[in-house]
This record gives structure tokens, sequence and C-alpha cells, in this order.
């Protein structure tokens, strides 16, 4: 569930869970065996490590997880339990769920699964899938709709919940693939932000899970038999060009292992003096700096000798 600002692109929404990856085809692991546990505490030093990172919670706080029955909000809702037992800081954990009314839709899952762990929650019924089909013909992709529906009944909920974060369970692949969305589909080079304040300025939304891998997630989720619930509206439509981005990473992925990794960590070191936005990098000042630095040389006896001679020296082949 998205809630990116109104201004952020329809391309932008993603739905958490949507999609498999070939994790979810391994035989499961034990939740006794060294491998599991390894994967586990990654998982949870990965997680603590962002919310570490964009402070994403402060003492006091009354998080709001938004679960929709898939991998990932699952996952974030067992790593934040967890961290709320351990954690220096006090903070509250409260699970929403958006019934959108789809046909076929289990309703007593969710419940049963979250009376089963002890967590308070509330289940909001709204029904998004009539007005999303009703809207949108049927060989077109429902996600821009869909979210826009669903990012009005969240924030709203949070807001009468009194909750003062929302918490979403993309993943650093959701944020790479959101990443490259906007670069192909609306030329824009913009991401997915691990911690964003909505246009209103009345929620802060975060993303826990931000360093997590998808393939890690989904290991994770098999091994804990979570009562998963599938999606068949947004993000799953094979036709949904996320879909599309997200073959294409993979297959990098695939050819070059970590590539997903770099690319993640290239969006935490931006150099906007090595792009082209006026609009971030002051170009029409270059000049005025040139001139200073030439003015300053000047006035340094060797040193246009000692810059030759070390250019030189990087060049050096003797």
């Amino acid at each position: 569930m998205d809630l990116e600002t109104a201004n952020t692109a329809p391309l932008d929404d993603a739905q958490p869970d949507a999609g498999e990856t070939a994790a979810d085809e391994q035989p499961r692991m034990s939740r006794d065996s060294t491998n599991f546990k390894r994967l586990h505490r990654r998982l949870a030093r990965e997680m603590g490590k962002a919310i570490a990172d964009y402070s994403m919670i402060q003492d006091g706080d009354r998080i709001m997880v938004c679960l929709s029955g898939g991998k990932d909000s699952y996952t974030l809702l067992t790593l934040l339990t967890e961290l709320q037992r351990r954690a220096p800081v006090s903070f509250e954990i409260i699970a929403m769920n958006l019934d959108q009314k789809q046909p076929g839709f289990p309703e007593h899952v969710l419940p049963g699964y979250l009376d089963g762990i002890g967590v308070d929650y509330r289940i909001i019924e709204a029904d998004t899938y009539s007005i999303v089909q009703e809207k949108v013909p049927a060989d077109r992709v429902a996600c821009s709709l869909c979210s826009r529906l669903r990012r009005g009944v969240i924030t709203a909920t949070a807001a009468e919940l009194g909750a003062t974060k929302i918490a979403l369970g993309h993943h650093r692949d959701d944020m790479v693939e959101t990443l490259f969305l906007n670069l192909f589909h609306a030329a824009k080079l913009k991401g997915m932000p691990p911690k964003l304040l909505t246009n209103d300025s009345r929620h802060v939304v975060i993303r826990p899970l931000a360093y997590c891998a998808e393939a890690d997630i989904a290991r994770f989720a098999r091994a804990m038999a979570y009562p998963i619930i599938p999606c068949t509206l947004c993000g799953t439509q094979p036709q949904a060009q996320r879909a599309v981005i997200k073959e294409m990473l993979q297959g990098w992925e695939r050819l070059h292992p970590g590539r997903l990794d770099a690319i993640f960590h290239a969006t935490q070191d931006i150099r906007p003096s090595q792009l082209a936005d006026a609009a971030l990098f002051d170009f029409g000042g270059l000049d005025a700096q040139r001139t200073a630095a030439a003015d300053t040389a000047e006035d340094t006896p060797g040193s246009t000798f000692e810059h030759f001679s070390s250019t030189r020296a990087l060049f050096s082949f003797d």
C-alpha cells in the first residue's frame, strides 16, 4: 500500500507483496535450522539499520502497520513486534488491513492470525474493488486508481487511530523497481524514499524493510508459514509495467549478483553536479568558482607545477 505524496507519478505506486520470486518455490527451511536463524538475524539487523539511519521510530510513537496479507507485510509486522520488545524506546503497534471487498477475499484469515499473536488491529471495509472495476477497463492496469483510493482510506484511518507513523512493507527491490519505472516511463530520476512526509504534512510514512532483499523476505515468510492472501487486483497483473521491470532487474541479478544492491546504494550517494538538473546544482556559478580558484592558484607558488607532476604520475607506466 503505497502512500507516495499527491504529486508523485502514478508509476510510483507499488503494492507490497505483489509478485513472487524463485525463493517462493524453494523447499521450506526449518525454523530450528542454522540457516533460518542466520536469515532471521540478517533481516532484523537490516531493518534495525534502516530505522536508525532514517530516524524512523521515536519514543512514544504509535505505528500503524499496513497489513495486506502478503509476505512483505507479515514479515514487517513480525520484525517490528520483536523490535518492540527489545528497543531502547517505547512505541505502540497497531495493525491495519483494508478489506477492498474483492470477491473471494478470506475475511477470517487476518483476524484469526492477529488474535493468535496478540497484536491490536483494525479491519477497515471499503469497497474500492467495485470502483476500480467500474472505472478501469479490463485490459488496463488498475494500479494508479487503486493506490489513490487506498491512500485516502489509509490516511483517514491513521488520523482516526492517532497514529504518528504509517509503516509499509516495501523492500529494497520495490524501491529499485520504482526508480526504473520513473526513469523509463516518466522521465524522472525519482524513487521510493525510506521515509516521507505526506503533502498535507499530517502523516509520516516509513518503510523499515528498505534495506531488505525480496528474496530473503520470501524465504523467511515461507519458513514462517504465514497464511498468505494472494492479491489479484493490482501489482500482480501481468500487463503491469512493474512486472516487466521486475523481470528485467531479476535477469540482471542472475547474470551479475549484487547488481540490485549496487543500484540501491547509488540512490544513497547522489551527485547533483554530475547530473543535469539546474534546479539542484548551480551550473551558472561555476565560472565564478573557476575565477576564484585561478586567483588562489596565482597566489600559490608552484601549485601549477605540482598539479602537472601529480597528473603525470597518475598516468605514468614507468
